[in-house]
């Protein structure tokens, strides 16, 4: 593989494996086991496995190595380990660096099942976590700690898209020897920043955008070889978090056709965000890619566009937001997003209800709030559903 290669050249062919058939395709190896020539080579391998050594598919696998291989140069890390689900990636990133009595700082504005890891699963073994607005850099300033062992954020917040200073809270972090993990997620692995702003551990939920299709849940942690290798991989292979290999060759597939869709997507975005801007049904069109944004200029530096997300607010509120959604003709209602069907989601019943109404006012997660992720659709087609779904309110 060539560093030279650009990003689209690197989705296709970065972390190929032939076997001594020379197929095209990605080969599936669907072993959960491997075989060794004598007791001495099994002896060996468990004492020290090579680069193209398996012993176990919980602990590897050719079709899973392909795969974290070709991430890992997309996103410019040395290394990746691929996870069950994007949060199997969170909760492995985050659990495998701490122990009870550390410190953790992170964005108040997170996805549902983060906030639980964080408030939940981490406090509850006695890791201490404080939470802080993420667009504020003087509260991230005042969290730290000398024993802030990481600080954890959504580089693009779920679902009001707030967009962090990546490159800041890293400066900060890096000053009392934080990890910086960032959930890149809305951001994507095609207009992704965060090595050169300086985040040294990113996660994806390749259930989004990587695959891309609906099809089935992985995940990825991607940084150095040191810590994929000797922090996070001892502890996803003994608690059962890896990809399966079946999963991963899904995985490679989607990849190839990942920087066509997202950009694809992402320019309907904006087109879509720009015609819904300024509609008095709505009190707020929300897309970094809009002068609008509040952060608009920082989105634009650290990603290069807005996403393929927009979220729009509707004025009369719960009633009205569900009038909308049950009157879209070609967005379906789901909750997940990048998929290349688009998506409407009403988070404060759907993906953070479990969160206190005060919760989710600091939040700005109204009744009235929709996600919409925007799939291949034509995007005249998208805007007049949204727009004809706007009448009916």
């Amino acid at each position: 593989m060539s560093d030279n290669w650009n990003r689209r050249t690197k989705l296709i062919h970065s972390g190929a494996r032939r076997s001594q058939y020379g197929e095209m395709a990605e080969a599936i190896f669907l072993t959960q086991g491997f075989a060794y020539d004598s007791a001495e080579q099994a002896e060996a391998r468990f004492v020290k496995s090579g680069e193209d050594e398996f012993i176990y598919a919980r602990y590897g696998n050719p079709t899973v190595r392909m795969f974290e291989d070709r991430v890992a140069a997309i996103e410019g890390t040395e290394c990746a380990f691929a996870a069950a689900s994007g949060m199997a990636a969170v909760s492995g990133a985050l659990t495998s660096m701490l122990k009870a009595g550390d410190h953790v700082v992170s964005a108040r504005a997170l996805f549902g099942s983060c906030l639980y890891v964080l408030e939940d699963v981490l406090g509850r073994f006695g890791v201490e976590v404080t939470f802080v607005d993420g667009t504020d850099l003087d509260q991230w300033r005042a969290a730290m700690r000398p024993d802030t062992r990481a600080v954890f954020l959504e580089s693009v917040s779920n679902p009001t898209l707030e967009v962090v200073d990546l490159k800041s809270v890293a400066e900060i972090a890096h000053g009392v020897g934080a990890t910086v993990v960032v959930d890149n997620v809305f951001a994507t692995p095609v207009f992704s920043r965060a090595v050169e702003m300086g985040a040294d551990v990113v996660v994806y939920s390749a259930t989004k955008h990587i695959d891309g299709q609906g099809r089935a849940l992985g995940g990825v942690i991607c940084g150095t070889k040191e810590f994929i290798r000797k922090t996070v991989e001892p502890y996803m292979k003994h608690t059962g978090g890896s990809m399966s290999p079946f999963t991963a060759w899904l995985m490679l597939n989607g990849l190839q056709t990942l920087d066509l869709r997202c950009r694809a997507m992402a320019d309907s975005a904006l087109a879509i965000a720009a015609v819904l801007e300024g509609d008095d049904r709505l009190a707020r069109v929300i897309y970094p890619g809009l002068a609008s944004h509040p952060q608009h200029a920082l989105a634009q530096s650290q990603m290069s566009a807005g996403g393929t997300v927009v979220t729009i607010d509707i004025a009369a509120g719960k009633e009205a937001a569900f009038r909308f959604l049950n009157a879209l003709e070609i967005f379906t209602i789901s909750n997940n997003l990048g998929d290349a069907r688009s998506i409407a989601t009403h988070p404060a019943t759907t993906t953070h209800q479990r969160l206190p109404d005060a919760q989710k006012a600091e939040l700005g997660i109204t009744p009235g709030l929709i996600r919409l992720s925007i799939g291949l659709e034509d995007t005249a087609d998208l805007i007049a559903d949204l727009k004809g779904a706007l009448d009916v309110i």
